[in-house]
């Protein structure tokens, strides 16, 4: 059997950084310049990633390890594995967004941006269905006490 994916309730703040990324992509997408593009694109990204580390994250217990800074792109991978490689390409992009925000010209062009957009919205949906929709797992059957071949509850067959 398949298990059936329905929604779950995923933490306000978790909803609130899902739905800024989301917001942040469209707009992303009727921007003009490319470097506004990128930079809003990498944003989205951003909080995408932060919806999943306040999903899953714990703070750091090691005194070594907290008084480091470190970014999102660094700390994901510990959190949720499967993103490991989602992670580097956006760590990758980051310099980038950093440049294309200070309004260097030509940091990014006109193919960065839509790659960077086209990266984000696969990412957000794969982290939506990630943190919003979880799968429910067959239930295993309990003893109905009835001798074997005898129908369950009540005169109907058990699905289950």
């Amino acid at each position: 059997m398949h298990p059936v994916l329905r929604r779950a309730t995923a933490p306000p703040a978790v909803l609130d950084l899902l739905a800024q990324a989301r917001a942040g992509l469209e707009e992303a997408g009727r921007l003009e310049t490319p470097n506004e593009r990128y930079a809003t694109a990498h944003l989205a990204a951003l909080r995408t990633a932060a919806a999943v580390l306040a999903a899953r994250g714990r703070p750091e217990t090691s005194p070594r390890r907290r008084a480091r800074i470190r970014s999102a792109w660094e700390v994901l991978p510990e959190t949720a594995p499967e993103l490991t490689e989602w992670s580097a390409l956006f760590a990758s992009g980051a310099a980038r967004r950093a440049r294309a925000e200070a309004g260097i010209q030509g940091a990014a062009g006109r193919r960065d941006a839509d790659d960077l957009i086209r990266d984000v919205a696969m990412f957000l949906r794969i982290v939506e269905r990630m943190l919003v929709l979880q799968p429910v797992l067959p239930q295993p059957r309990h003893d109905t006490g009835e001798p074997p071949g005898q129908p369950a509850r009540g005169g109907l067959p058990d699905a289950g």
